[in-house]
Formats: structure tokens, C-alpha cells, sequence
């Protein structure tokens, strides 16, 4: 397993990702977009051979990381280590099929592993003042949603971690939550599967809430949206996207009304700018503050100049991902900052 530990610069991929490569030569993941792959590949032949962990860094200015391709400006650092039985893949795996946040930590310099999450600890990194240590700096990482490198503190000997210790974070999948089961919302489900999210999509009529008409989404539910949300609100934090596609009044104000004031980082509608001062007045009527209003994205979406359901989703996406990135929507040649942001 090759993972990105430090970052300086513009750099494709920060801190946890990583990219598995087999003895057959198999890979799958990546650490830089495809800058410095096969030089990382290399690396790991020869840690398999000698199965001892290996530390790359590959800069622009540097003549093997121009030859490696790493040309966008910036530094990475990769560890590369081999995987062996003793470090908990399995409970790491069947966590994230499940949506339960879990972190990953292995040693830079030894072998074992262990992984963390909900207050449980599966594995070992062979010394249990480490194991304690460990599992305390993953819980904490988890819960920041970060992944990174872990140094020992001089004034707890203790309870400090031995050397240096990477933390992978594997938190849930962001929700993305779709009412409306309309022909813009079968790509949008596509589209925000294809980008990891966990989609559902939600009609109060049957005949459109059917699976097959999705298959991206992870659930397919004929329901009222907001009797749904309501149901389901528990499940709703910053990580979630809510979607409104319905168009219309009788099902749209309710759900809005509740996803307004949720803890939902996005919540979008669909519809004019006519159809949005009427929603406005609706919600204000149903007892929203200004605050809460504020927080509708309507109509929805970037302007892309797009047109049809697929490029309309295209637009949703978009703006899903700058609300949760922090990214202002405009292109790329109207900033001179690194490309990849922090």
C-alpha cells in the first residue's frame, strides 16, 4: 500500500490517499492523478522483495520528478509498505460497505496495524501503551474527518505513540438525498454515485419510485419526501446533500421547510426564478427565517449553460461540491492560487 503522507503545493491527492499495487503488478487507487504512479510502482517491488517500509518524496523541481511526471507544482511524500495479514483490511472494508466511520493505523517504520472507530480495536501494532495511544489519535482524526502522520508526545511517554504512526480515515459516505423521482434526478443519482456518495431517491408516487429506473442510487423509496426526512432526520448532517426536484408546491414546501432546518450542509430546489418567490413566500408562511431561507440554493445548481437532464445534473454536482470544498464556481483561469486547494 503506497499512501500520501505529506503534501507541500498544489498536489492532486492530500493526506490517506493511497493506491494498492499486488505482486503480479495489479493496482488499483491512486496517490497523484497519475503523475508519479509508476515510479511509486517500482518503489513497491522493491519493498514486497525486501519487505521493508520505503519513504518517496517527489517535487516539480526535482530532475526524477519531472521524469515521473509530477509537473503541477507541488510535493508529495508517499510511504510505501507492504500489507500483511496482520494489519485489519477486513474490518476496515466491511466498516466502510456499512457507512460506519473507521481509521486505519499502521506504523511508518514496523509492521502491524490496527484499525479504530466507535469506540473498538481491531489488530495490533504490537505494544499495547502504542495500541492505546494509536486508537486515541484515530478517534480523534475520525472524528475531524483527517488523515496524516502521528508523532509521539514528549510530555506523555506513556500514552505516546512510538515513531511515527499514519492514520487513515475512512469517514461515511456523504448522503445525497433526492425528492423527486423525475428525469433529472436518474443522473443526478448516477452522477453522485459515481462520486461516492450514498444516494436515495425518494417519490410519494409509486409508479416513478421504481429501482430499475436508478441504478445508482443505493435506495429507491416510495414515500412522501418530508414524512421520509422527518423519519430520517437522525441520518442528516453536514456531509449530506439534499436535492428537491419535485417541482412541486405540495410536496416541495414540507420537505424544504425540514431540510432547512436540518443539519444539512446543501439543500438545493429545483425550478424558475418565478417559482422560486413563490416557494420563498410559502416557506416564509410555514414559519422560516430569513436565516433559514438564506440557506436554499434556488434555482439550483451553477450556470453551466447547460441543457437537458443530464447536463442540468452535471450543474447540481457541481455546486454540491463547491458548497462542501469551499470552491467559488469560477473557472480555473480567474485565479492565480495553487489549483488543488488545501
Amino acid at each position: 500500500m503506497a499512501t500520501v503522507t505529506r503534501t507541500w503545493g498544489s498536489a492532486p491527492h492530500g493526506p490517506g490517499a493511497s493506491m494498492l499495487v499486488s505482486a503480479e503488478g495489479r493496482v488499483a487507487g491512486s496517490v497523484s492523478g497519475g503523475c508519479v504512479e509508476a515510479a511509486v510502482c517500482a518503489m513497491a517491488e522493491e519493498v514486497l522483495a525486501d519487505r521493508t517500509p520505503a519513504v518517496g518524496r517527489w517535487g516539480v523541481g526535482d530532475g526524477d520528478a519531472l521524469e515521473a511526471g509530477l509537473t503541477c507544482g507541488g510535493t508529495i511524500e508517499v510511504l510505501v509498505r507492504e500489507i500483511t495479514p496482520g494489519v485489519p483490511l477486513g474490518r476496515v472494508a466491511a466498516d466502510v460497505d456499512a457507512g460506519v466511520p473507521v481509521a486505519l493505523v499502521t506504523s511508518v517504520s514496523r509492521g502491524g496495524g490496527l484499525a479504530a472507530g466507535g469506540g473498538t480495536v481491531t489488530g495490533t501494532l504490537g505494544d499495547p501503551r502504542v495500541d492505546r495511544a494509536a486508537a486515541l489519535a484515530a478517534e480523534g482524526m475520525l472524528g475531524r474527518g483527517v488523515s496524516g502522520l502521528v508523532h509521539g508526545s514528549a510530555g506523555e511517554p506513556d500514552c505516546a505513540p512510538r515513531g511515527e504512526l499514519l492514520v487513515q480515515s475512512f469517514a461515511a459516505r456523504p448522503r445525497l438525498l433526492v425528492f423527486g423521482a423525475t428525469e433529472f434526478a436518474r443522473p443526478l443519482a448516477g452522477i453522485g454515485a459515481s462520486l461516492g456518495h450514498r444516494v436515495t431517491v425518494c417519490d410519494a408516487r409509486p409508479a416513478f419510485a421504481l429501482p430499475e429506473r436508478f441504478p445508482g442510487a443505493d435506495e429507491v423509496v416510495a414515500d412522501r419526501p418530508d414524512r421520509w426526512f422527518r423519519a430520517h432526520a437522525d441520518g442528516v448532517d453536514a456531509a449530506t446533500a439534499v436535492c428537491v426536484l419535485t417541482h412541486d408546491a405540495r410536496f416541495d414546501v414540507p420537505v424544504l421547510a425540514l431540510a432547512l432546518g436540518s443539519r444539512a450542509g446543501y439543500v438545493g430546489a429545483m425550478g424558475s426564478r418565478r417559482t422560486h418567490e413563490d416557494r420563498l413566500a410559502r416557506l416564509r408562511e410555514a414559519g422560516l427565517t430569513d436565516g433559514e431561507l438564506a440557506r436554499l440554493k434556488s434555482p439550483i445548481g451553477l450556470d453551466l449553460g447547460g441543457r437537458g437532464p443530464e447536463e442540468t445534473a452535471l450543474s447540481i454536482m457541481a455546486e454540491i461540491i463547491a458548497e462542501r470544498r469551499g470552491g467559488s464556481g469560477m473557472p480555473l483561469t480567474a485565479g492565480s492560487g495553487p489549483v488543488h486547494g488545501a
